[in-house]
Formats: C-alpha cells, sequence, structure tokens
C-alpha cells in the first residue's frame, strides 16, 4: 500500500524546493541510516559493473544503505549488490509505475524488502522532465555521490551539477582515456576525487567490524570469474554453492544470486 511520509526528511533541505509530498513503499526505517548515492551510465563496461558491485555491497557490508535511481546499467547493478534489504530507489514515477518494465521483478523485491520512494502520485507515467527531479532527490538523500561511469553528455551529469550545487562530495572510479568522459573531467577539475582502495573508502562510511571477507569464493564471484577457471580454482565449492543457490552461471560466467 503506497504511503506518505508524515515527517521531516532533514537531507532534503539541500533540494531547491522541498518536496510537497513524499510517497513511499517499503521500509521507511532505512532513511534513518547512513546513505551513499550510486548513479552512472546505462551501459556499463564490464570494469564498471564489477567495481560498482564491489563498492556497493561493501558499503552495504559495512552498514551504509544505497541510494540509486533503478534505472538500468549502474543503477540496478548498484541495488542488486547491495541488497534489497538495505537500498533505497528513487522513483520518476507514480509508485504504482514500476519503471523501466526490464526491472519489474527488482522494483518489487525493494518494495518489499527496502524501500522505493517518489515525488509523483500514484497514476504518474514515465516524463521526461521527471527524472531531474528524481536525480536531485537520490543526490540529496546520500551523504556523497558516487558516480562509476558517466558520459559528458548524460543525465548523470545532471545529477553531478546537483551534488556541486549541494556541495556533496563527489568519488568516481578512475577510468582509461576516452573511457567515461564526464568523470575524467570532473577529476581533470578537481570536482572529484578518485576511489583507488574500496577498502579504505568503505571505512570512512561504515563501520570495517561489520564487513565479512572470509568467503574468499564468494569475493571471487563477484569478479565474475568464467564457469571453468572458477572449477579449476575451487571445484568443490563451485558444485556446493551452485546447489545451494548461492550462486548462478549465466552466459559461461558466475555471478552470486
Amino acid at each position: 500500500m503506497i504511503q506518505t511520509i508524515d515527517f521531516h526528511v532533514p537531507e532534503l533541505e539541500m533540494m531547491k524546493v522541498y518536496p510537497k509530498a513524499l510517497y513511499y513503499l517499503g521500509k521507511i526505517e532505512l532513511l534513518k541510516r547512513p546513505k551513499i548515492s550510486i548513479v552512472g551510465t546505462r551501459h556499463p563496461i564490464n570494469y564498471t559493473k564489477i567495481y560498482t558491485q564491489e563498492l556497493a555491497r561493501k558499503l552495504s557490508l559495512a552498514g551504509v544503505c544505497i541510494v540509486s535511481g533503478g534505472a538500468q546499467g549502474v543503477d540496478a547493478l548498484a541495488h542488486q549488490a547491495t541488497g534489497v534489504s538495505n537500498t533505497i530507489m528513487v522513483a520518476g514515477t507514480g509508485l504504482d509505475v514500476r519503471y523501466p518494465a526490464i526491472h519489474q521483478k527488482l522494483i518489487a523485491e525493494i518494495e518489499k524488502e527496502g524501500l522505493v520512494l517518489s515525488q509523483f502520485e500514484a497514476g504518474q507515467p514515465s516524463l521526461k522532465w521527471n527524472f531531474p527531479l528524481r536525480n536531485e532527490l537520490i543526490v540529496a538523500l546520500g551523504n556523497v555521490l558516487i558516480v562509476t561511469q558517466a558520459d559528458l553528455k548524460s543525465g548523470t551529469m545532471h545529477s553531478i551539477e546537483f551534488a556541486l550545487k549541494m556541495q556533496k562530495p563527489i568519488y568516481v572510479l578512475p577510468h582509461h582515456l576516452g573511457e567515461s568522459e564526464g568523470t575524467n573531467w570532473l577529476l581533470s577539475q578537481g570536482l572529484a576525487t578518485p576511489i583507488y582502495d574500496i577498502e579504505a573508502f568503505v571505512v570512512q562510511f561504515g563501520s570495517a567490524d561489520l564487513i565479512d571477507e572470509t568467503d574468499n569464493f564468494l569475493v571471487y564471484c563477484d569478479t565474475h570469474p568464467f564457469y571453468h577457471d572458477a572449477v579449476a580454482k575451487f571445484a568443490e565449492k563451485v558444485f556446493e554453492y551452485e546447489c545451494l543457490g548461492k550462486i548462478k552461471v549465466e552466459n559461461g560466467r558466475i555471478k552470486r544470486t
């Protein structure tokens, strides 16, 4: 059942205009947790996929809630890697419209286990002018903004503009020349900080005591290894974890479920 937030959310004071109404589905208590926003391209390269997931997962393990927008690409990767019970999705539609349709299952899981927010009344469809408002809300909720990949001319750059206006710290993944020109430009202008060491970054914002990296096989699976490589290194665990449903094989590569 769609409900309306009936209390003040101090983070949203940083928005140009505090939302007239804010609707939600899920666990409203997630708003009380430390939060970091992760955004980026809808078409990430493999490097970006791997490290977006690693960042989101390790931040979540350290007690940080991940905020994103449910879009294809980086957004969905961040939601999935953090675990649906510790993520906030900000929608650009009314909450009775699960958009994009390709992520209906993911959105339904977040509605049940995590939190979905929207400034838009039920019935509001996906309209292009909704998304700048959604992006502003995503940025406002997080203590900092992480951009894992962005083109110079993209919606992600609008999120970056909001972060700069709000004076939010911006962090980016380092990329080669010709890749992620938006984040490379930020670095060239001194407007963002590169993340070179994920563990060192995570402990700035969460509790290192909460992070459990004792299962080396699952950590290895976060690199999406080829099935035959994983079998060569962890033969027994591959079969055991596959039977337990902890991993799955897609297109010849292993992923966590």
